[in-house]
């Protein structure tokens, strides 16, 4: 559903609101999208980081006029972070101010009660009481353990959390949920299983001119242009960490707000920050820094810059990580 209550109609439908929101995605997103919605089941976005998956989730919060309840995933997640956890300072409180001559089980009730529950992403998307579902972005799924996915299960197939307590909650508007992962691990296939599943790899080179276009506009038509062949170039080269779509949009803005309509060698030298995260890779970049310029100037594609094939020295940082 959007702001006025009705879900997209079609998948060209979805692609227009898309669209409108300057997200440039193509059809068979906008279709997975679609289905997603048309079959209530979540929508596993995997891809490279930096690639727009986690923007997916918020442009479709706006499309559907829904709130937005992201979980971002790591390491040693637990219930605690992600369902719930009872308010125990509060509910100690509680017991010091009842009477002496309270019925204890009436306190035990008492505390016990949704007045004391600190409710996380997952409860809050579940036990919803929104005019829209929510938008549930559960972000970057494979920095979580096994033990956490094997819970999504439950929550993912029957849209209910048990809470000893309280009982199970089972979701009256279940929410429309998007997982998203930079597969720096491989999820399990159970999970999977109960998603729909889309790839969003690299963009093209017109559809990374068209990206920067409609999310950097403050970028001159040259400069957009110039700086989406630079990022596709360097996506050729060994290197650690390639930059994503975000890298570029950081980047164009970046040379934007220091005025200028074109690349500069100087100031691409200044700003390489913006689109690469490690000393190693600047110092590969800068090596070729002349011809990466002048070949992105020229609007041609180029040649590998290093080998194909290399291998990062001993010790070198991993090539995944960061947001989606």
């Amino acid at each position: 559903m959007n702001r006025d209550g009705a879900a997209p109609a079609s998948i060209d439908d979805v692609m227009t609101l898309l669209a409108e929101r300057r997200y440039i995605g193509d059809r068979p997103l906008a279709t997975s999208i679609y289905l997603s919605l048309q079959l209530g089941k979540p929508l596993f976005i995997e891809g490279e980081a930096g690639v727009g998956k986690t923007e997916a989730a918020k442009v479709m919060a706006d499309v559907l006029g829904a709130r937005l309840i992201r979980l971002q995933c790591y390491e040693g997640i637990d219930l605690a972070h992600a369902v719930y956890e009872w308010n125990y300072p509060r509910q100690l409180l509680h017991i010091r101010l009842l009477h002496e001559t309270s019925d204890r089980s009436a306190a035990e009730k008492q505390i016990y009660s949704p007045e004391f529950l600190l409710r996380r992403p997952l409860l809050d998307a579940i036990d919803n009481h929104d005019p829209v579902p929510p938008v549930l972005l559960i972000d970057e799924i494979d920095r979580s353990d096994e033990e956490f996915e094997a819970f999504l299960l439950e929550v993912l197939s029957d849209f209910q959390i048990s809470i000893p307590e309280l009982g199970t909650i089972t979701a009256q508007k279940p929410p429309f949920v998007v997982i998203t992962s930079n597969r720096t691990r491989e999820v399990h296939d159970a999970l999977k299983r109960r998603c729909l599943y889309h790839w969003i790899d690299y963009p093209s080179l017109d559809k990374e001119i068209a990206i920067v276009r409609a999310r950097a506009p403050e970028a001159a038509e040259g400069l957009a242009r110039e700086v989406a062949q630079l990022v596709q170039n360097l996506r050729e080269m060994e290197l650690y960490k390639v930059p994503g779509v975000a890298e570029t949009l950081d980047w164009a803005r970046s040379l934007a707000a220091l005025g200028a309509t074109s690349l500069d060698p100087q100031l691409v030298d200044a700003t390489l920050g913006a689109a690469l995260k490690y000393q190693e890779d600047l110092i590969k970049a800068r090596e070729t820094l002349p011809e990466l310029v002048a070949r992105s100037r020229g609007g041609g594609g180029s040649t590998p810059l290093a080998p194909a094939g290399q291998s990062p020295s001993p010790g070198a940082p991993p090539r995944s990580g960061g947001g989606g």
